[in-house]
């Protein structure tokens, strides 16, 4: 469960058309010109290759802009030489998310540039034409073989033992990984049964998050303020010394 900004890509007769936002579900924000500027995101997809599906018509994809941790912290280093140097209204970037976040959804495609933002595909929306396709997995290696950039950790699993071990495994890996993520989520495989289980409101019922628990830290206690409402109640506010 990749940690970034959800995406979603239209082609048409494999030529990217339109990006957008997630929004609320139904309504996102129009992020063209931006995405253009990401480099792992083809502007024109090809079915060549050995066994590679013909491309459909119009085929929307959706998946994560995302920063890998070795390029946030190039990023940082950039921002704090900047800030060194004088520079005004420069800041570090907090995590990789906000810094993916807000260069997709900058005014400014220039700025969108000089981030360096990846992109995984995961899954589609709208397709019309092309091949008949029975399983997600199927779907995702098309995906793959047309251009578009598809995790190498993603993985068929049978029955709830093995959705256990994946889940452990990923756990095991999570601090090693190139990017951020706060969970796995499992998948229905077959299409057919995505299609009888449908959707509740936005959330489809054939997928499910399993999240990891939250990473914790200690910090100390520098000091106790304790501030004295107009009904001369005490509040304690713990002062902390920061951590990441």
């Amino acid at each position: 469960k990749f940690d970034g900004l959800a995406i979603s890509l239209r082609y048409e007769n494999g030529v990217l058309m339109q990006a957008a936002t997630r929004g609320d579900g139904e309504t996102g924000e129009d992020v063209t010109q931006n995405i253009r500027t990401v480099g792992q995101i083809p502007l024109r997809l090809s079915a060549r290759g050995k066994g590679v599906p013909p491309l459909p018509p119009v085929l929307e994809v959706r998946g994560e802009v995302y920063i890998r941790r070795d390029d946030f912290e190039k990023l940082n280093e950039q921002q704090r030489e900047k800030i060194a140097r004088g520079a005004k209204n420069e800041k570090t970037f907090v995590n990789p998310r906000n810094a993916a976040a807000g260069a997709v959804r900058q005014l400014d495609p220039a700025i969108a540039r000089q981030r360096p933002l990846s992109f995984y595909a995961y899954g589609w929306g709208e397709i019309q034409g092309g091949p008949a396709f029975e399983t997600h997995y199927e779907l995702l290696e098309a995906l793959r073989g047309w251009g578009l950039p598809v995790s190498h950790q993603t993985q068929v699993a049978t029955g709830a033992d093995e959705l256990g071990a994946y889940h452990q495994d990923i756990g095991a890996k999570r601090d090693q990984l190139p990017f951020d993520i706060d969970g796995v989520v499992y998948k229905v495989n077959s299409l057919a049964l995505q299609k009888r289980l449908g959707f509740v409101t936005r959330e489809p019922r054939w997928a499910v998050a399993h999240k990891y628990p939250a990473q914790e830290q200690l910090t100390t206690v520098e000091a106790i303020d304790v501030y004295v409402g107009r009904t001369g109640k005490l509040t304690p506010v713990a002062r902390l010394a920061p951590v990441f």
